[in-house]
């Protein structure tokens, strides 16, 4: 099974620590929830682990079963497996989200095989199958309906003139086609209709259910209505205040924050 984990991360972004000794791990399968008031450093993990040139990492180790990933590219990241959701998407208008799908599967020719590492990175990469555009719709068209997702999303340019609701079922697309190791959603849950919701969630069900592990930010405890976390973990001003389980959801939807220290 795979295992995802950060240990003591401390992260800079314009010369002020924004995350103070971040830890966590995450095993395939399994969902975390990761809370916390408006900036308390949530988003800054997520961008500080896949390489945002913004956020400085000053200290800590990120691991991909077992092998150091900490100074790998945000592409050697992503193409070993982790996938990251922005909680602000570009637009991106000329660029239909099958073209870039299509792209972005093909561009996934290096996967990470634990049982023949190099010495730098922990990983070798070996070539996957390309698939004609064509053949590729078809598969994705025949995903979105499976999930009750409309397909004519995958003719649209990617992003453009697109609601925060269809922004995020346009990324549970991507979902779909990459299938990564491990997903960082940041507030998937954000700006998103009920019926929405239930299409998400049910393709975050399946996924979990074939080894993908999910870290999910959110700000909403309501998310215990969508999702039963194996793990929640609480951050402020930077740091990890609490872990536990649903509990601590709940205590939040009850006290606020402010009971959590």
């Amino acid at each position: 099974m795979s295992e995802f984990s950060v240990q003591d991360l401390v992260v800079e972004a314009d010369g002020k620590i924004v995350v103070n000794g971040a830890s966590f791990a995450l095993m395939g399968g399994e969902v975390h929830v990761l809370m916390g008031p408006n900036g308390s450093g949530k988003s800054s993990l997520l961008n500080a682990i896949m390489g945002h040139p913004k956020y400085v990492l000053t200290k800590g180790e990120i691991t991909l079963d077992r092998a150091d990933i900490t100074g790998l590219s945000t592409e050697k990241k992503a193409q070993a497996g982790i996938f990251l959701s922005l909680q602000h998407l570009p637009e991106i208008a000329g660029v239909t989200l099958t073209n870039f799908l299509h792209k972005a599967y093909c561009a996934r020719n290096t996967r990470s095989d634990p049982k023949n590492q190099s010495p730098r990175s922990g990983f070798v990469f070996r070539d996957t199958p390309n698939i004609a555009p064509l053949d590729f719709y078809k598969m994705m068209e025949a995903r979105a309906k499976e999930f009750g997702i409309d397909p004519t999303f995958l003719k649209k340019h990617l992003n453009a003139g697109l609601s925060g609701g269809e922004k995020k079922l346009s990324e549970v697309l991507q979902l779909l086609a990459l299938e990564p190791k491990f997903a960082l959603l940041d507030e998937i849950d954000s700006g998103v209709d009920v019926d929405a919701l239930k299409k998400v969630f049910g393709v975050i069900e399946h996924l979990r259910a074939k080894g993908i592990g999910f870290l999910l930010v959110s700000h909403h405890p309501n998310l215990l209505q969508h999702v039963q976390p194996k793990r929640v973990t609480v951050m402020k001003d930077g740091k990890v205040v609490a872990t536990g389980g649903k509990e601590l959801m709940e205590t939040i939807a009850r006290d606020g924050f402010d009971a959590v220290s």
